[in-house]
């Protein structure tokens, strides 16, 4: 099988020990390429080359930086249909879906702060005759990046565009569950002209490459995405060390639907806000709150269409959901369907594995499940699952309906279906989440703020507000 190498120094190398694990291919639910099992050597070696960088790259112009991230954007457009079906086989998404989202908007998160560092300004303060106060921003040093699996190169440009973009070099892990287009770019990188050492991408586990990145010394700022458990540790690990840390963590997120909506183009938009990437995107709606008035007439058209979705080949332009990721997360996903019946849930749809057959019959592939007849504060509809289960909850209140949607640990998203537009305002402005969409969903503007309240996360990434955090603001006062 291929192995998958390090991306150190500007050369494409194996990992110090020399050992590697199994890359599965979810669909078929078998290994077909090996990835480097990195350790606190391999991090030493990113680092002392980021460190040997930085001073090149921190004082190269604006514009020289900006030039070098669009040749990395246009390298992943030129090569979009290899990094797609990469991405597909990887995690197990449908192939349409890499096509039309994960990589395009790997592309895109490298133009935007390709030409967005230059368009960033800082501010200026007048003290009248006295004196004028400016702040400076400067590039801190390395930035740790770790991304999830779940929209592997999507979200790994997410973070590496917008600190490369201000200045810093990075040591960076995909995770290991998804590796392949992250060593893919490592290639793009090399033939975009990107000086040696200022960006460096390291495959492994967490425990092992991932701790080595949180716990070096040498890297002042850390950018996370995955689960809250994890960014909990993390923050632990990074306070005494006195980190930045910008944490994406977890989400539970309430999709609350009044019965003054349009009733096609919120069906039509709950389907995928319920079951896109298989469940498998932090922003999901996985709790539909629905106002009781249109309870049965949302349940009878929601279940007769989440039972016509077509779970199968990824490859098959007709997929609706390919396989999720793994299968010790497809077992969690089928643990808490269980859950959820012990706690008196009703499965209205789904619930089981998928049987696809032929190839893929040994694919880790879920039907879409809905369940109802649960309380709000049961487990189910607590903790997050992360996968192709909603469960449906009616409400008779604005007032409850804010109520039950805030009852969660989490704050990441939120959606609100409603023609009045004054309700529209007075909900989202009494939801505690980072983002709350009126009538839409995942509708994204890469200029806005991105990031959860509670135990959804820290800080914000998106626009300059992820360069901001990769800078350092510095006040210069010049008296008269």
């Amino acid at each position: 099988m291929e192995k998958l190498q390090n991306y150190i120094n500007g050369a494409l190398v194996a990992p110090a020990g020399g050992e590697y694990f199994e890359n599965m291919a979810p669909a078929l639910g078998k290994p077909y390429s090996l990835i480097p099992d990195s350790d606190e050597r391999d991090i030493a070696a990113a680092t002392e080359a980021a460190k040997a960088a930085f001073p090149i790259w921190s004082k190269m112009s604006i514009q020289e930086r900006s030039d070098i991230l669009l040749r990395i954007a246009a390298l992943i457009g030129e090569r979009s249909e290899a990094l797609a079906a990469a991405e597909s086989k990887d995690n197990g998404k449908p192939l349409k879906l890499a096509q039309t989202v994960d990589i395009p908007r790997a592309q895109a998160n490298f133009h935007f702060y390709g030409t967005g560092i230059l368009h960033f300004a800082s501010e200026s303060h007048s003290m009248g005759d006295l004196a004028i106060n400016y702040t400076l921003r400067q590039p801190i040093g390395i930035a740790g990046c770790i991304s999830p699996w779940n929209l592997p190169l999507y979200l790994f440009s997410w973070k590496i565009a917008p600190a490369l973009a201000a200045g810093n070099t990075v040591v960076a892990k995909p995770s290991e569950v998804t590796p392949y287009t992250a060593y893919m770019l490592s290639q793009i990188c090399i033939d975009a002209g990107m000086p040696k050492g200022v960006l460096n991408i390291v495959h492994g586990l967490g425990p092992k490459a991932g701790a080595a990145i949180i716990e070096h010394d040498d890297i002042p700022m850390i950018s996370f995405t995955g689960g809250t458990a994890t960014g909990e540790w993390i923050a632990r690990t990074a306070a005494p060390k006195f980190k930045k840390l910008s944490l994406e963590l977890g989400g539970k997120n309430p999709n609350i639907i009044f019965a003054d909506c349009d009733f096609e183009d919120m069906m039509k938009t709950t389907l995928r806000s319920s079951f896109a990437n298989q469940g498998q995107i932090c922003l999901c709606g996985s709790r539909i709150l629905i106002e009781r008035s249109l309870y049965n007439r949302f349940k009878e058209e929601f279940v007769k269409r989440v039972k016509a979705l077509k779970v199968g080949d990824p490859n098959d332009p007709t997929t609706n959901l390919g396989a999720v990721v793994s299968k010790p997360h497809m077992e969690k996903v089928l643990s808490y369907v269980e859950i959820a019946k012990e706690e008196g849930g009703t499965v209205l749809a789904g619930g089981k594995r998928a049987a696809i057959g032929g190839e893929f019959s040994e694919g880790y592939f879920l039907e879409p499940t809905v369940i109802e007849g649960l309380a709000h504060t049961c487990r189910t509809n607590q903790e997050e699952i992360f996968g192709p289960v909603v469960t449906l909850i009616p409400f008779d209140t604005e007032e409850e309906a804010i109520m039950m949607a805030n009852s969660t640990k989490y704050g990441l998203a939120s959606s609100v279906w409603t023609s009045d537009l004054k309700r529209a305002h007075r909900v989202a402005r009494e939801l505690h989440t980072g983002i709350a969409w009126i009538n839409c969903w995942l509708l994204r503007d890469l200029r806005t703020p991105f990031g959860g309240v509670k135990s959804s996360g820290v800080g914000r990434e998106g626009g300059f507000e992820a360069l901001q955090f990769f800078t350092e603001p510095k006040n210069v006062c010049i008296k008269y």
